[in-house]
């Protein structure tokens, strides 16, 4: 029977807004397989007007929305983009997804036009497609560790990653990215980023479990995550 009290704190960034495609089911995904490993997740909605600091949280989502939500959500974010920015440098864990993932870079184009500028925490930039979307499954292949993520792909930006960034996979099937240089999403320290709905993590618990090892390793440091979470079978939706 487990009996260490161990526990991670999770801020939903905008998951009222940020949330258009289910994006939470990726805090869902990593409370089933924290709570084999005896881990309580608790999670906090971080929305407008709300303080965030770094040191308070161990993983964040930030999730997609339209462009109108994206707009509004722009507009907040300079409140608390330096506390965001300096979680990622500690190396916080973060998954950002669609309209996350482009808040998290310089800038990005809504279908209009307009260009919204975004944090620069992160280097890549968002460009806009006028008349299509990359829209149906899509398959990757991270290059560092073999391992496939599989999901669905519905977006008009086409981003493209800096050279201290590196793509969470390389396109087998669908866009990715920007539909030319085969990239999918960015990792860039413990940050995943990707255009991936459905949510990736529920997806792809082969993801979810080497992402829940960061989390833990960088609060619990001293325990064998490695030894507790091998006898735990990801699952694949």
């Amino acid at each position: 029977m487990l009996t260490d009290n161990y526990a991670i704190n999770v801020a939903h960034l905008y998951g009222d807004l940020m949330n258009t495609y289910g994006d939470y089911g990726n805090i869902i995904a990593l409370n089933y397989y924290a709570k084999q490993v005896g881990v309580t997740v608790n999670s906090q909605l971080i929305s407008l007007d709300d303080a965030f600091n770094a040191d308070d949280f161990d993983f964040a989502l930030f999730g997609g929305g339209q462009d109108y939500e994206e707009s509004i959500v722009a507009q907040d974010l300079p409140r608390i983009s330096s506390e965001i920015t300096r979680f990622i440098e500690n190396d916080g864990p973060m998954v950002a997804v669609c309209g996350g993932y482009q808040l998290l870079g310089e800038y990005f184009l809504l279908a209009d036009g307009t260009k919204i500028k975004g944090i620069g925490a992160l280097k890549h930039y968002t460009l806009n497609q006028s008349d299509n979307r990359f829209i149906g499954n899509i398959t990757i292949k991270n290059a560092e560790t073999g391992e496939e993520y599989h999901g669905f792909e519905n977006h008009q930006g086409k981003t493209f990653l800096s050279d201290n960034e590196r793509a969470l996979g390389t396109v087998l099937n669908g866009n990715g990215n920007n539909g030319t240089d085969k990239t999918e999403g960015v990792i860039y320290r413990n940050v995943y980023g990707t255009y991936f709905h459905g949510p990736i993590l529920t997806r792809n618990g082969n993801l979810a479990l080497r992402l829940l090892k960061i989390i833990l390793l960088r609060k619990y440091p001293n325990v064998d995550w490695q030894r507790k979470l091998a006898n735990i079978t990801p699952e694949f939706f």
